[in-house]
């Protein structure tokens, strides 16, 4: 940094909260989020390394938390001693071991450094105590590793330090501590461009030139949106989330996504008059719990999704044939393969969608989760990305399977501009 700039009212907040008497001291917790270029990296990890200097001793270690190392040094560690340094503060790193010791006036304050950009992340923080963590970017880290780091803070006085930009509504970082923050005893910060004291007027402009649209909403204005390109733009909770289910179904069946390696997803589907509601859902990911399940326990799984009703059939993934031939073995429920011709199932279910033919119980929240994510592949005609697609590949062998061939309307209309672009 060649140049100090004043800091906003916002990064002061944040510079000073936890200092005692302070309005926010007894919060245990911090959250800037906000827009792109914001500030708000920089002054949280100031403001982290202050406060590891204020009330513990030598043999308390910190963690700084990143992506992945590389992007850590370059966004938070470089600037953040480069600052400390022109108030008087040496440091030194320790490549080999991935850490940074910072020094004050004959105390010290050691910070290690940590990657955390797939599942397997986790593995690397346990067994480690610390008095504070700080997650640049925690929207873009794995749940398993910043659950696992917040762990580690067992000692007293501890504090856990998040800031990142917005991702989709839906994120379990914004459901779960945003949306909970006064429930967590966290200080909640959102920053906007504006509350970047060393952006100019024109560098402002610059920015807002780039983006339109919900990419606006998201990098400039800091808001927490799914940018376009949904594969079902007509889901709305509003309208197709119930709020007090039907009592009496006639007719009751179960499609399912299986997955060993990916997610497998279950869902259990009454119909009551002209429409089908799914009722409940299984939703396990193998790689967020750290352990695979065998089909006999899958089995087991879709048994207490049933839970003694009577089931006309269960829909299954085509390609999972060892678990098809189980269920068949099992004897108790009827098994079909179930249709995967992607593109005329995604007709289907949005034509499904468009005429209110389907609804969903608010505890199907992985459904809703992934109506939210599922998104077109750009470089890639009437593809979906293969990712946030489980509940949407058995909510697709429901539809095929149980509306047949139904005029797809509009959104077949919709479909096929998109080849002709």
């Amino acid at each position: 940094m060649s140049e100090i700039y004043p800091f906003s009212e916002k990064q002061l907040v944040c510079m000073s909260w936890w200092r005692e008497g302070g309005a926010y001291s007894e919060k245990t917790a911090i959250i800037c989020d906000g827009a792109v270029r914001s500030g708000k990296s920089f002054c949280m990890s100031v403001s982290f390394a202050l406060w590891a200097f204020s009330g513990f001793g030598e043999d308390r270690n910190f963690a700084l938390c990143g992506k992945t190392i590389i992007s850590l040094r370059r966004n938070v560690v470089r600037p953040l001693l480069g600052l400390l340094g022109k108030f008087g503060f040496d440091s030194k790193e320790n490549s080999k071991e991935n850490y940074i010791e910072i020094f004050l006036k004959g105390q010290s304050r050691r910070f290690y450094l940590f990657g955390g950009n797939n599942e397997g992340s986790a593995s690397l923080i346990q067994g480690a105590t610390f008095a504070g963590i700080l997650f640049d970017e925690a929207a873009l880290m794995p749940r398993s590793f910043i659950e696992q780091g917040l762990a580690r803070c067992s000692v007293e006085g501890s504090r856990f330090w998040f800031n990142c930009n917005p991702e989709s509504p839906s994120h379990w970082f914004y459901n779960e501590w945003i949306l909970k923050k006064d429930e967590r005893n966290a200080l909640y910060l959102h920053f906007s461009m504006a509350d970047n004291p060393s952006l100019s007027e024109s560098m402002l402009a610059r920015y807002k030139k780039l983006y339109t649209g919900d990419f606006y909403r998201r990098f400039v204005e800091g808001e927490w949106v799914t940018p376009d390109g949904l594969v079902y733009p007509m889901f709305s909770p509003e309208r197709h989330i119930c709020g007090k289910l039907p009592e009496n179904f006639e007719r009751r069946v179960i499609s399912c996504d299986y997955g060993t390696v990916n997610p497998a997803s279950f869902g259990l589907w009454g119909k009551f008059h002209d429409k089908w509601y799914r009722l409940k859902e299984f939703y396990y990911d193998s790689r967020r719990e750290g352990a695979r399940k065998t089909d006999a326990e899958y089995y087991e799984a879709l048994e207490s999704l049933a839970a003694g009703l009577k089931i006309e059939k269960i829909l299954v993934d085509p390609s999972a044939a060892s678990f098809i031939e189980l269920i068949r073995k099992r004897g108790k429920f009827a098994v079909e393969k179930a249709d995967n011709d992607v593109p005329n199932g995604i007709r289907k279910v949005a034509d499904a969608l468009h005429q209110d033919l389907i609804a969903f119980s608010p505890d199907c929240r992985d459904s809703i989760r992934e109506f939210s994510l599922y998104r077109w592949d750009d470089k890639k005609d009437e593809t979906p990305l293969k990712r946030d697609d489980h509940a949407m590949d058995d909510i697709r062998y429901f539809v095929a399977a149980m509306f047949g061939e139904r005029p797809a309307g509009f959104f077949a209309a919709s479909l096929a501009r998109r080849q002709e672009r």
